[in-house]
């Protein structure tokens, strides 16, 4: 397959829509966006070469609905569908739907997406591939004494994880073998309700590991590349929400043993177009297959700062049929490079998502400064997707250098009309074990425990005792001039001298 894509359907939404919209811009490829109810003056919409509407705000009801993607595909005539991350992009039954429409999936095969989109199959194909995995067991069928007696096996502490899926949903740390059955239970549930695949299996629970993955890129000729590694470690309940490339502990012959791995699982399942190899980093340094992401991951731009690889634009070449554009030696590390995930959430509330109108709006800039970002001033955050309004990844010579300037970029960033998690992404940069890269896992619960509001920065309470006193003379000076006598208004000399140059600058009478 060599015929060139004219025109792709991206189906998704916000940033994620708007950085494939901008790499087909480049490769002057026609960008088609599909839409929501409440979506239809999103910025993803009005990049776009062409927009459809596919139905009411649920993403039930509209991007995750086959029917109506392949409906707007066809309509609009576009050769291939790239579906980002997240909604439809590890949906093997979608992948197979565009196969048979005559529509280029921009991704694996659905094939390779069924094969490693279940975890159990995954592990035993990273055992097959030779990867170390870490030690296990399934609970296919298994009553909870015999359940039970497998996770004595295993030792305590257990991590019990769904089969199916991933974003953290089916997962629960068990300490104590009594605290087991409720555990079981509970995770079993969530993954039905999240996925509609009630199974779970066990692992040992490593204890402070850090959460490290390759990114690899495959061709159909069978050739695959790594590019190196990102560190995931800092995390919200098994959620990332900051990310840096290269990782503070990785050495040169760790980083070629962990790339070798990828690449070998990759190879093993015939992997096609960029992908995601997840390892469990022990303190010893020794590592452990966990799971393979078959998608663009969100952060995918920190690899791109450092290797100068535009990933969206080589999974569009591999889905033309071309073979890969780059050799193993030709991938570099230069600088280093941090990702902050932006989104409207209220810290103070335990991270509650938080909506609203973008009053104000102003991203920061500067040597160095990439924001891909979903939103514009006055666009309404909605209820229905993901908070996530935008990724801000800043690039620096050393690592040292790249906190400084995502510090200075945090602090340039001015959102108005609803919460984000700015000030908090600020406290984790001025964090002395962050600064000294000592990540694991645990470190958010460790330093930033929930409901603990110490995450906010000097900076910050200084500005809101500011505002707090500022809103207090505003209320005492309504109140004294509401006593004052009818007839009588106090006027301030500021108010005075700004009336006379503004007549001075713009004109009229004095």
């Amino acid at each position: 397959m060599n015929n060139k894509i004219k025109k792709i359907l991206i189906a998704n939404r916000g940033e994620i829509a708007v950085r494939i919209i901008r790499a087909c811009r480049d490769l002057g490829i026609d960008a088609v966006a599909v839409y929501s109810d409440c979506d239809k003056t999103a910025y993803h919409v009005r990049l776009a070469d062409e927009a459809y509407h596919i139905g009411p705000s649920p993403s039930s009801e509209s991007y995750l609905v086959h029917d109506k993607i392949i409906a707007a595909a066809k309509r609009s005539g576009a050769d291939a569908i790239h579906p980002g991350y997240g909604f439809l992009a590890e949906n093997a039954v979608f992948a197979q739907r565009c196969a048979d429409e005559g529509i280029i999936f921009i991704g694996p095969t659905p094939q390779t997406i069924t094969l490693l989109g279940d975890k159990l199959q995954a592990r035993t194909a990273a055992l097959e591939a030779d990867l170390p995995v870490v030690p296990g067991e399934t609970l296919d069928g298994d009553d909870l004494k015999a359940a039970l007696v497998k996770a004595d096996g295993v030792g305590f502490p257990v991590l019990i994880k769904a089969a199916a899926g991933g974003g953290g949903k089916g997962m629960r740390v068990v300490h104590k073998p009594e605290d087991f059955e409720e555990a079981l239970e509970r995770a079993s549930s969530e993954a039905t309700s999240a996925f509609g695949d009630g199974r779970v299996y066990i692992e040992k629970y490593l204890d402070r590991p850090r959460h490290i993955e390759i990114q690899i890129l495959c061709d159909r000729q069978g050739d695959a590349i790594h590019l190196n590694e990102r560190e995931c470690s800092i995390q919200r309940r098994h959620q990332k929400v900051i990310e840096e490339s290269p990782s503070p502990v990785m050495t040169p012959e760790l980083r070629h043993e962990m790339g070798e791995a990828a690449i070998s699982i990759a190879k093993k399942t015939g992997y096609v177009g960029a992908g995601t190899v997840e390892f469990m980093v022990a303190q010893d340094l020794s590592f452990y297959f966990l799971e393979v992401n078959t998608r663009l991951q969100v952060e995918h731009p920190v690899t791109e700062m450092v290797t100068g690889v535009d990933l969206v634009k080589e999974q569009i070449a591999v889905a033309e049929g071309l073979p890969l554009r780059y050799r193993q030696e030709d991938i570099k590390l230069d600088g280093h490079a941090i990702e902050c995930r932006i989104y409207a959430e209220d810290p103070q509330q335990g991270f509650t998502p938080s909506t609203g109108t973008l009053k104000n709006y102003r991203l920061p800039a500067g040597p160095g400064v990439r924001v891909d970002s979903g939103v514009v001033i006055y666009n309404e955050i909605p209820i229905f997707y993901d908070p996530m309004i935008a990724k801000l990844v800043v690039w620096g010579s050393d690592r040292t250098e790249a906190i400084n300037r995502t510090r200075r970029a945090l602090q340039e960033y001015r959102v108005a009309g609803l919460k984000t998690t700015i000030g908090f992404h600020l406290a984790v940069l001025d964090n002395a074990r962050f600064i000294a890269g000592d990540l694991s896992t645990s470190f958010l619960p460790e330093e930033f425990p929930d409901n603990n509001y110490s995450f906010l920065t000097d900076d910050i309470r200084r500005c809101a005792a500011i505002a707090a006193a500022l809103d207090k003379f505003a209320h005492e000076r309504k109140i004294a001039l509401s006593s004052r006598s009818p007839g009588k208004t106090e006027v301030s000399g500021w108010a005075v001298h700004h009336r006379r140059e503004s007549l001075r600058w713009f004109g009229g009478s004095r």
